[in-house]
């Protein structure tokens, strides 16, 4: 396997991680009551949402410097970006509100994540205007 099918294999990985903090983090959100269980799922959820971002933030830029057909002023991967940056934002309060157990909007914050994670994903599989 050459250097970039090793970093889209991880980069992908990473996306699945971030994917399943994002499950996590919705259960915490949106499971009832405030249960030892859901308390004990805030750390794994945190750390699978932290790893995946950073792995697909940095392998995705590591993507784009060792591929010949793309550069990091891309439009899509700059709406990648910033999609990032709006999903992670998101996910650093509402990880924050419930590792202090203060009440907050944690839906919207959710909401937001998923969205952006979402439409993240569509960007990296279709990437437009490439």
């Amino acid at each position: 396997m050459t250097l970039y099918e090793w970093l889209l294999f991880v980069h992908v990985l990473s996306a699945l991680l971030l994917v399943a903090g994002l499950a996590a983090y919705g259960v915490l959100v949106l499971g009832s009551g405030g249960s030892a269980a859901q308390r004990a799922l805030v750390a794994p959820a945190t750390a699978l949402w932290g790893a995946g971002g950073l792995g697909v933030l940095v392998l995705g830029i590591a993507l784009a410097l060792e591929g010949d057909g793309y550069e990091l002023w891309d439009g899509w991967i700059i709406a990648a970006i910033v999609l990032w940056l709006v999903a992670s934002g998101a996910g650093g309060r509402l990880s924050r509100e419930l590792r202090e157990g203060t009440p907050g909007p944690a839906r919207l914050l959710l909401a937001i994540m998923a969205l952006a994670t979402f439409a993240l994903l569509i960007d990296m599989i279709y990437k437009p205007g490439a």
